[in-house]
């Protein structure tokens, strides 16, 4: 069986390796001959898994992403071939509450703000919106709620209207799919109209996907009102609005998720669903392949509170860093590179909190 692999997948040899021959190739560059071959193909978000890109190939049996964004799957087409398909939802849904939560942490230190003052609206609450959600409830830090496809299914949902949303949050984090048809059509949802009807100062948070906010629109509102903003996905990736960058408080190249337990997981999911396709037994787990963390264990006391989480979660990750990095090699270097390059950064689990009486809450942040 040969398995082709998106080369910036985690672990993909020592996942893949007992099913086949394992393959690695650059997704982003990727044409219809160089996976031609392919029985498995393994990608992310930056490959257009379509018509064009296996026109050359004919056996194909299962395509997996170890993303939960899917829009750049024909999920169509893949059915008319019978060919098997997964993503890998809520894979790296900690990593962007973290990087969302540092964000926060900085714009509260940048402008003074107290957080538990401020209402964080959440638009899009699936597997990263709901746990944003429970770790800001554990902060004391009030939430709205807008998802519309889960308020028409769950008659208890707290959903706020996105345009009721855009008046009363001070702050709005993005974490819907990019959806670029339908009723529920998520491409610009954040677009000049809405943007003229947000409070002065609200703050403006994308992890999700580039394409949910205009960002000629959002430049031109910038440049008359300059707001708080953080932006971690753009839109047409990796030819980014360049101009836009000197608007944000913080930049970075689409690695929200890319938490080293983020991608493995990943990555560790489409090989469960590949055993499960083949019917065989796992022989590799995920807790097994990690590395250890330089940090492993942190003895706290049992005055331990709210204002000592965000000291603890700088040890383990601060955006600063990765603002720094975009900034300095985005023109050098580029997009990609930032990608392929990003250092390692482990999630809140990886530390092991000890002590006579931790605070239940910490287990809502994240953390072990």
């Amino acid at each position: 069986m040969k398995i082709f692999a998106d080369e910036n997948m985690p672990l993909v040899q020592a996942f893949f390796a007992k099913l086949g021959e394992v393959t690695l190739f650059n997704g982003r560059t990727a044409r219809a001959n160089d996976i031609a071959e392919a029985d498995i193909l393994l990608v992310r978000s930056v490959t257009q898994v379509n018509e064009a890109l296996l026109a050359a190939n004919k056996k194909l049996q299962f395509v997996g992403t170890a993303t939960i964004g899917m829009d750049h799957i024909d999920r169509t087409y893949l059915a008319a071939r019978n060919i098997a398909f997964s993503s890998a939802p809520g894979c790296n849904a900690q990593s962007v509450v973290e990087y969302v939560l540092s964000s926060l942490w900085c714009l509260a230190e940048r402008y003074q703000w107290q957080l538990r003052d401020k209402t964080v609206g959440i638009v899009g609450v699936g597997n990263i919106g709901r746990r944003l959600a429970n770790a800001l409830t554990a902060l004391h830090i009030p939430v709205l709620l807008c998802d519309p496809i889960r308020a028409k299914h769950e008659a208890d949902f707290a959903h706020t209207d996105f345009e009721q949303l855009c008046q009363q949050a001070d702050i709005i984090s993005f974490h819907t799919p990019l959806t670029k048809t339908g009723l529920e059509q998520t491409t610009h949802l954040l677009n000049a109209t809405q943007l003229a009807k947000l409070k002065p100062d609200c703050a403006i948070i994308n992890a999700s996907r580039g394409g949910v906010i205009d960002n000629a629109a959002l430049l031109a509102a910038q440049q008359q009102c300059r707001r708080p903003l953080v932006l971690d996905v753009w839109e047409h990736e990796p030819e980014i609005l360049r101009p836009l960058i000197a608007y944000c408080d913080i930049a970075t190249a689409h690695i929200a998720g890319h938490s080293i337990e983020g991608k493995a997981r990943g990555t560790a999911m489409l090989y469960q669903r590949c055993c499960e396709l083949l019917q065989i037994p796992e022989s590799a787990h995920l807790s097994e392949l990690l590395p250890v963390p330089a940090v492993e264990k942190l003895q706290i006391s049992a005055n331990f509170g709210l204002p000592d989480v965000q000291n603890v979660a700088r040890m383990l990750y601060d955006v600063r860093r990765d603002d720094a990095l975009f900034r300095y090699h985005i023109e050098g270097k580029g997009f990609d590179w930032l990608r392929k390059s990003y250092p390692a950064r482990r999630e809140f689990s990886a530390l092991q909190l000890v002590g006579q009486a931790t605070p239940p809450w910490l287990s809502q942040l994240g953390f072990n």
